[in-house]
């Protein structure tokens, strides 16, 4: 009983976050195992009636998600930085594409990149089809199904999590996406509420794919002669394994574990895809990639809003593939939105946008092409028909169609080493993730309660997977898809307004009863500009013209009752001014002595004075909105003030409109 009371006095866990989500994850884990069958019965109608009278829904909103990141991506919100305007990207480009492709969907590639082709090619509903029609069109409906619609519903909410989180300093957290719309009231129930779906979505989705996941791996594991059968017992096995890497990997933090985990799978994930392609049919794979994209390309509108109403023998196809796809990117997306989130800060909108829509999408046009048209072909011309017979037996399919390839040992273990990482970048990505929502994204945690994510994770995933009731689990979350898009679409409103008001917020004119100077002393001002700046020299400035004018600011604030201060700090060097507020955010007005390349023609220009080296140092304006600075060395001492009020002038402007709110505020950024 101690020991719990100290790890709750340590703990970082929002009890109205985490209590209702543990009594509903437990709940469901107990209903699951105890009447598997029942529930699966129920929840199955359930879904079914949904898939059928609400497709249109799916259809209607994934559709939405593509056009509007389109439309961002060629706005002027496009060069909108998710951060300050001077933040830079906390991670290459190559870490950052690792990291959300392994999170994203990497799993998958390896689940259904056999499966998904062979099973669209021998499905009953395309027999009238002739084999090459049917074989195009295979790759056509899995190009549709792992394209841009999918990482679309994943961009969008990662777009507004990082947006509203690196761009106002709020936390990470799905009800901050609200703000817009809620105001202060994201901190209060219906908050926890909308962060208690996320976690208990999260955790399921991760559930059910840790689950079905294990048995594939069990069977590549008997398939390359390392087990012995694929009884429970190896199951516990294996998840035991995976969960202490993927806890182990976490607890290293993100920029450790997960990130070389992400980068290794890539790795090898491209070493394994160029092996099919060169000692498989070379030559037809990459003409049919090509063409594939061709296809897809001209066939992408027509499968964006079809609902087959008026094909009715193909709606059921079209319910268990299409609609199902849709609502369970849907149900991963509070998941991998908020892991994309996390790692996307300093991108722009639009380098976000593209990278998240193209990149994976390319990818995984190129991984099917070469893993699902091999298939198709092997089934064609070499098999008969026997991929086709398999295509409902998805754990082994994988291992089948390697067999039919050269060393096919070693390609089933570098297989089963994918799947293996894959499934612990998406475990270990998950933990942190949920650690993220059930804190409300606190700074700093301890360590145990990754661990806690994971121990459960496994138990739970052993429990379902014994009993069966991973099929009620899976579905149950599908379900909740459909009211969460519509959470997503709301996302999309609070998105478009927070991008309204920061474009006016950062594009407002400075005042035009002001200027910046009068012409006054222009002959010091031509001989300030005509020269170079010492640091020491800028240092004297700022001593001697800046430090004084704030310092009258200051005194003139303070006698008419406003507290303003003036700091000086020594590295760099920099005097700001600050008038503190409770309620909105703080004025701030700094200069800072900053360091300035020269270009080399300038150096050696001769009808300029000429400079020492290629550095010079300017005086650099800086606020505490994060706007971008200005060269203020030719200013005077009254200039800086009549400045400092002009900027002052502006900033009691726009606090008080109320459409500003969302910068101003600074009641939702306490801790």
């Amino acid at each position: 009983m101690l020991s719990i009371k100290k790890l709750s006095a340590y703990s970082t866990f929002k009890k109205g976050i985490m209590i209702p989500s543990l009594v509903f994850i437990l709940s469901v884990t107990f209903v699951s195992s105890v009447f598997p069958n029942r529930t699966a019965t129920l929840l199955g109608r359930v879904q079914d009636w949904i898939f059928v009278n609400m497709n249109w829904m799916y259809v209607w909103s994934v559709t939405f998600f593509v056009i509007f990141l389109f439309f961002l991506v060629f706005s002027k919100y496009g060069s909108i930085k998710l951060g300050d305007n001077h933040a830079e990207p906390e991670h290459s480009f190559f870490s950052w594409i690792s990291m959300l492709f392994a999170a994203g969907m990497g799993i998958g590639l390896m689940y259904f990149g056999v499966a998904e082709p062979i099973s669209h090619f021998s499905d009953q509903t395309f027999r009238p089809l002739n084999d090459i029609t049917r074989a195009k069109n295979a790759q056509l409906y899995t190009f549709f199904h792992w394209g841009i619609h999918a990482w679309a519903i994943y961009g969008v909410v990662g777009l507004s999590l990082a947006y509203f989180t690196y761009r106002f300093k709020l936390p990470l957290s799905l009800r901050n996406c609200f703000y817009p719309i809620l105001k202060n009231k994201v901190n209060g129930i219906g908050g926890d509420v909308i962060d208690t779906f996320a976690l208990c979505s999260t955790f399921f989705g991760i559930t059910t794919t840790l689950g079905f996941g294990v048995v594939q791996l069990n069977a590549g594991l008997v398939q390359v002669g390392v087990l012995g059968g694929s009884g429970f017992g190896y199951q516990v096995a294996i998840v035991s394994v995976i969960m202490a890497i993927a806890i182990l990997s976490t607890t290293s933090g993100l920029n450790k574990g997960i990130k070389f985990l992400s980068q290794l799978n890539i790795i090898i994930a491209v070493a394994f895809m160029l092996f099919i392609i060169i000692v498989g049919p070379t030559v037809f794979l990459l003409g049919s990639f090509s063409e594939g994209i061709g296809y897809y390309i001209n066939q992408f509108f027509n499968l964006t809003f079809n609902t087959y109403a008026y094909e009715p023998e193909t709606q059921p196809w079209f319910f268990n593939w299409t609609i199902l796809y849709w609502a369970w990117w849907i149900s991963w997306a509070p998941y991998v939105g908020l892991f994309i989130a996390r790692i996307s800060r300093g991108r722009t909108i639009r380098e976000f946008i593209g990278a998240v829509l193209i990149i994976p999408t390319a990818f995984n046009f190129l991984w099917m092409t070469v893993f699902g048209n091999s298939a198709t072909w092997v089934d064609r011309n070499v098999t008969h028909g026997a991929l086709s017979r398999m295509a409902d037996n998805a754990d082994e399919l994988l291992f089948l169609f390697l067999s039919h390839f050269p060393v096919p040992a070693i390609s089933s273990a570098v297989a089963i080493l994918i799947i293996f990482i894959f499934f612990v970048t998406s475990a270990d990505s998950g933990m942190f993730v949920m650690n993220s929502i059930a804190t409300k994204n606190a700074a700093k945690s301890p360590k145990w309660q990754l661990v806690f994510w994971g121990v459960l994770l496994a138990l739970l995933a052993l429990v379902l997977l014994n009993a069966g009731g991973l099929q009620s689990l899976q579905t149950m979350t599908l379900i909740t898809a459909l009211p969460f898009s519509i959470i997503m679409l709301l996302f999309c409103y609070s998105l478009i307004q927070g991008l309204i008001i920061d474009n006016n917020y950062y594009g407002r004119a400075l005042s035009p009863a002001t200027s910046y100077w009068s012409g006054e002393f222009w002959k010091d001002r031509l001989q300030r500009i005509l020269s170079f700046k010492s640091k020491e020299a800028v240092a004297d400035f700022m001593l001697q013209t800046v430090q004084p004018a704030l310092n009258e600011l200051a005194d003139e604030f303070n006698s008419r009752g406003i507290a303003a201060v003036v700091t000086t700090r020594e590295r760099p060097m920099e005097v700001a001014l600050t008038i503190k507020h409770a309620l909105i955010e703080d004025f701030v007005y700094g200069v800072r002595n900053q360091s300035k390349v020269i270009s080399d023609f300038l150096v050696n220009e001769e009808n300029v004075p000429g400079a020492a080296g290629n550095n010079t140092y300017i005086p650099k304006t800086f606020f505490g909105d994060n706007r971008t600075g200005y060269n203020v060395e030719s200013f005077t001492k009254k200039e800086i003030i009549a400045d400092v009020l002009k900027q002052y002038e502006r900033f009691i402007e726009l606090s008080s409109e109320v459409k500003n709110e969302l910068f101003t505020d600074n009641t939702s950024k306490r801790p």
